[in-house]
């Protein structure tokens, strides 16, 4: 099983002044697929500058040919199905279908109360991102002319037209962020992929080993989560987004160490593995030289 190398890409340059360059230098390194957060902010960038993750997205498609790109994650926090399928037809438009949706249910960050809204309670998050997934999938599948109608608990839509549709077909792909049973089960059911970041009771004093150990259950997990629907598990692309294991950074201190964590991880059955772009003086923090070692280098010993 071959393995594919990704990027994630912070938007927080001027297009200007090192935005744009940094998504055509990813393609010339041959990632597969260059993604962007899609926050109003996050974490420790939030009192600096940071780009919105559509508009960004669809620049890059404008100055790339080849790079697939995506969101690493889009959420319901401050999105609404309706405006937001309307966005990614035009972004697949503009890709020609390079476009990949990352989506997941959110979490209790600077997004979950930017629109005034109290936080969400863990249940409810996952009421809402289960009829979002549902409502974005008729909204991008069925592009005729009568539209789309739907009255749901959290989200409606009226007679909602999206012509002339995806250019991927029958729509662009989902990879559907999750970790929990109902995540898992929409995986199953809506994603052409499923991402996780690991383990995040294990980030702070877990042991790689105890990383390992706890993405093959999820991955067991998900295999259950589609045998219950009828679906072939290994029709699904598995998506590891880097940097928030035990490991932290240090599989980017060498390719050697690289090699090493991307061979156990595709030993679990992970299809794409996606590192962050280093930032200087950040938790992405990483010699660049390196980095590009293993954008160039890695695949290939991986295959």
């Amino acid at each position: 099983m071959s393995l594919h190398l990704s990027t994630v890409i912070l938007p927080y340059r001027r297009w200007h002044e090192g935005g744009r360059s940094t998504w055509q230098r990813a393609e010339q390194l041959g990632f597969h697929t260059a993604f962007t957060y899609d926050h109003l902010s996050w974490r420790t960038f939030r009192d600096g500058p940071w780009f919105g993750a559509v508009p960004t997205l669809t620049a890059a498609a404008a100055v790339t040919d080849r790079l697939r790109l995506g969101t690493l994650v889009t959420s319901p926090n401050f999105r609404h199905p309706v405006t937001l399928a309307k966005e990614l037809i035009s972004l697949d438009d503009v890709s020609n279908g390079r476009f990949t949706l990352g989506i997941g249910a959110g979490g209790t960050g600077f997004d979950a109360t930017a629109l005034g809204q109290e936080p969400w309670t863990p249940r409810e998050r996952a009421n809402r991102f289960g009829e979002f997934v549902a409502l974005l999938d008729r909204l991008l599948t069925e592009d005729g002319k009568d539209g789309v109608s739907y009255q749901g608990d959290h989200y409606s839509a009226h007679e909602v037209r999206n012509i002339p549709g995806c250019v991927q077909r029958p729509r662009l792909p989902f990879a559907v962020a999750a970790t929990g049973p109902r995540g898992l089960q929409l995986a199953a059911r809506y994603g052409q992929a499923w991402v996780t970041t690991g383990d995040p009771r294990l980030y702070e004093n877990g042991t790689p080993e105890q990383s390992v150990q706890a993405l093959r259950e999820q991955n067991e997990k998900l295999a259950d989560a589609c045998a219950e629907i009828g679906r072939d598990a290994d029709g699904i692309d598995r998506i590891l987004l880097t940097g928030f294991t035990p490991d932290r950074g240090r599989p980017l201190e060498s390719v050697d160490a690289f090699v090493d964590f991307a061979g156990r991880h595709q030993e679990l059955g992970f299809t794409e593995i996606v590192i962050h772009w280093p930032i200087p003086d950040s938790d992405f923090a990483a010699d660049e030289r390196i980095f590009e070692h293993i954008a160039l280098e890695v695949p290939a010993q991986l295959r």
